[in-house]
């Protein structure tokens, strides 16, 4: 069993895991080896079958303006009409944090018994695994979505086959400023016990 201090030491380090948008981080970003410890912290994530159904593609400085233009060309498939300001704007989410990964989840590799919902479950514990370990390591950190993620234009810059997809982005750096934490739902908003006869009920306590 862990001891008392270990308990709290994870406890700690779960609370103090928030989401820093992208344009609230900064240089520097993670070393060499605080990148290496970061991402060998996703490969303890639960995996069903060994499959390793998921990748983290990393978007290095010289790979931004490529990106840059992917987002624009996502925009304007999007919105033939977009405005060039709007367009300086998609370019400009490419270049705002010092380090820069996307998750990628491919539905086809190994066997194919093994469904999305699996895939996706191991892929969310492993980039939780990376954010918690950026956060163990003193930096801010993000998960960013948006339609670009699925354009042609991004597709094609990942060179990502049919049944893979592009999950998230994941920025992490230095924090600039920081948002007062948002107060977490205790187990009582999310948690229910099975009662026969009578369904589920909330709480887990009188179980």
């Amino acid at each position: 069993m862990s001891d008392s201090f270990s308990v709290n030491a994870l406890a700690a380090l779960l609370q103090a895991r928030q989401t820093v948008l992208p344009k609230r981080l900064g240089a520097p970003g993670p070393d060499a080896a605080q990148l290496a410890a970061i991402l060998g912290a996703a490969a303890h994530a639960p995996d069903h079958g060994g499959l390793l159904p998921w990748r983290f593609v990393r978007i290095p400085l010289a790979a931004r303006p490529a990106l840059a233009e992917a987002f624009a060309q996502a925009l304007a498939e999007r919105n033939p009409k977009a405005a060039p300001d709007q367009l300086v704007q998609a370019r400009e989410k490419a270049f705002r944090a010092p380090e820069l990964l996307v998750l990628v989840v491919d539905g086809a590799c190994g066997d194919p018994a093994i469904g999305w919902d699996e895939r996706l479950v191991s892929a969310g514990c492993a980039v939780q695994n990376v954010l918690l370990m950026a956060t163990a390591l003193g930096f801010g950190s993000a998960l960013t979505s948006g339609q670009a993620l699925q354009s042609v234009a991004l597709r094609g810059l990942l060179g990502l086959p049919a049944p893979s997809r592009a999950l998230c982005f994941i920025s992490i750096g230095t924090v600039l400023a920081r948002k007062p934490a948002r107060t977490r739902p205790g187990p009582s908003a999310y948690v229910g016990t099975l009662v026969p006869g009578e369904g589920i009920v909330p709480g887990w306590e009188n179980s």
